[in-house]
């Protein structure tokens, strides 16, 4: 019975934590695991995935609506959000800004176990969450019927999202909002070949920075355009005038593309150099974990037990192989110099002078993070790097959102 419980304890921290993507895979993953492959269970439904063959275009897409003289009806197609899903945060906060902008907005949500979402659930959940905006988008759930018949566009926001978009059977123009090279989310199988298949479909992509704009359009042909990253200096901010003894890393063991072990590596000799420093660990509960140093694991956390952690560390180590994390713009707020990967997905995605870009080799890391803490002018530099993003905010990121839709929706 114990077992029971603790198990069903977990899957409500999950599902909580994560969203509904990471718990269904976790689903996915057990039942394969107790039935040797008797059943087959993907975040996209079945049939969907078969009557998607994206070699030879359905005619919904040869002529699609146009507007010139007008604003637009938006459907956003989604899986399930929950109240920590960064993913869903970002979006909602695209969903607001193309309402300021007077277009009107219908969420539809689609997951392929059927789980039905209740309006009043969704808005409730949005309305208890700091980090999602209130948006005035009726909730729908998708079905065999498709989006409303005034629908002049829409998007996709998840690769699974995007075979049920290609199929709606509507004249409304199709885009893809596009927040991560979703295919490096898994190992060379079934889900990374059927996201990577999305980018075939012809949709319109509005990216989050500029390599994935630059990346599907030279490597799949997407029409593409992109809005840059920000930060909401509502919530990260510098309070700390004084020299900082901690550091942060961004810890994602469940998340391979965040590089976790390759972190642990790199803070064990870190950890060696300098014992006077404390290691918080946050993004996800490590206690599982053999982590051979002294460290706190601050597990998940909200939006606003974010920015005094911040505001204690002096260099955050957030490593990322896919499209940049929004977390090192968050700390460079905070004052704390980002650590991070150099690479092109992160190169180009933000040209800060305050991110330390480094070789994702462990020792280089390390001795990186050694000469972030060890600088005299740590202080001055912390404040200096605070202050660049003094004019940076969201709303630039909302409006070149809206003038590329504007633009694809003339044709």
């Amino acid at each position: 019975m114990r077992s029971v419980i603790t198990t069903f304890r977990n899957a409500l921290s999950v599902l909580k934590h994560e969203g509904p993507r990471f718990f269904w895979k976790r689903v996915e993953l057990n039942i394969k695991s107790r039935f040797a492959g008797k059943k087959l269970i993907l975040p996209v439904k079945l049939e969907d995935a078969l009557a998607v063959d994206w070699t030879e275009p359905g005619p919904q897409l040869a002529d699609p609506v146009v507007v010139t003289d007008r604003k637009s009806h938006i459907a956003w197609v989604m899986s399930p959000p929950s109240a920590t899903s960064g993913g869903h945060q970002n979006l909602f906060r695209f969903i607001d800004y193309a309402e300021r902008a007077g277009h009107t907005c219908s969420v539809y949500i689609y997951n392929s176990l059927g789980v039905i979402v209740k309006e009043s659930d969704l808005k409730q959940l949005l309305r208890e969450s700091p980090a999602y905006p209130n948006v005035q988008a009726r909730v729908h759930n998708l079905d065999e019927r498709g989006v409303a018949d005034d629908v002049d566009a829409i998007f996709a926001t998840g690769w699974e999202t995007a075979y049920p978009v290609f199929r709606d059977r509507s004249r409304a123009r199709r885009f893809y909002f596009v927040q991560d090279f979703e295919p490096a989310f898994y190992p060379s199988g079934s889900e990374a070949i059927l996201a990577e298949n999305t980018y075939h479909f012809g949709f319109h992509g509005i990216t989050a920075g500029g390599w994935l704009s630059k990346k599907l359009h030279d490597e799949y042909g997407m029409p593409t355009d992109h809005f840059d990253f920000s930060v909401d200096r509502t919530h990260y901010s510098l309070t700390n005038r004084r020299p900082r003894k901690e550091i942060f890393f961004y810890a994602r063991p469940v998340t391979p593309r965040r590089a976790f072990e390759l972190g642990v590596i790199a803070l064990g000799e870190f950890a060696r150099q300098r014992p006077d420093y404390t290691i918080n660990m946050a993004g996800w509960d490590v206690s599982d974990w053999d982590i051979p140093f002294e460290y706190k694991n601050l597990s998940g956390l909200s939006i606003s037990e974010l920015n005094p952690i911040y505001n204690r560390c002096a260099a955050g180590l957030v490593l990322s192989l896919s499209n940049m994390s929004l977390l090192p713009l968050e700390l460079i707020a905070s004052g704390v110099a980002p650590v991070v990967n150099d690479a092109p997905n992160n190169r180009l995605v933000s040209d800060n002078p305050y991110i330390e870009y480094v070789q994702p080799a462990p020792g280089a890391i390390a001795k990186r993070l050694v000469e972030v803490v060890s600088r005299e002018d740590a202080v001055e530099r912390s404040i200096a790097m605070a202050d660049s993003l003094e004019h940076t905010s969201w709303d630039d990121s909302g409006r070149q959102f809206v003038e590329a839709f504007e633009r694809a929706m003339r044709g």
